[in-house]
């Protein structure tokens, strides 16, 4: 894990790999539950029955925004600013999902730092997030990302 004492000690970071989370299991429980929370239950996430029979793999998949929703836990484990108050999600200025997450697949997130921008209290970051699918070829997702981090 990266760990910075001050916002501006990640000045010197910018254009850089922060590092990679630990892998996370998205299983079919979660998958439920984040579709009970949205209210999306189309059938290529919640019906495993059919998804053996119709979907490549045989696997029902995590939503895209599901995945996009584990970026604070990824994340958490690959970097932090040591004197900070708090720290908020701005936003996302892209968002792809590129391969699919199949269900009980072990994903983990890679952070590159892009910009550090000063704002009053603290920094605006700029972070190309991905999502890796252990063994899939292409990342299940590209994003970047926008966050506040005050003093």
């Amino acid at each position: 894990m990266l760990e910075v004492e001050t916002i501006a000690e990640l000045n010197d970071h910018v254009g850089k790999k922060l590092g990679s989370s630990d892998w996370l299991t998205v299983d079919q429980t979660m998958i439920d539950q984040f579709a009970e929370a949205t209210g999306d239950h189309q059938w290529i996430h919640v019906d495993v029955e059919r998804a053996k029979r119709e979907m490549p793999g045989g696997k029902t998949i995590a939503h895209g925004y599901l995945t996009l929703s584990l970026l604070p836990k990824l994340n958490q484990g690959i970097w932090r600013v040591k004197q900070r108050s708090r720290g908020v999600n701005y936003g996302s200025n892209k968002v792809r999902f590129t391969a699919p997450v199949p269900a009980g697949s072990r994903i983990r997130g890679h952070l590159t730092l892009k910009t550090v921008e000063p704002i009053e209290g603290g920094a605006r970051l700029t972070m190309e997030a991905t999502v890796e699918v252990e063994g899939s070829e292409r990342p299940a997702l590209v994003a970047e990302t926008l966050s506040l981090v005050y003093a």
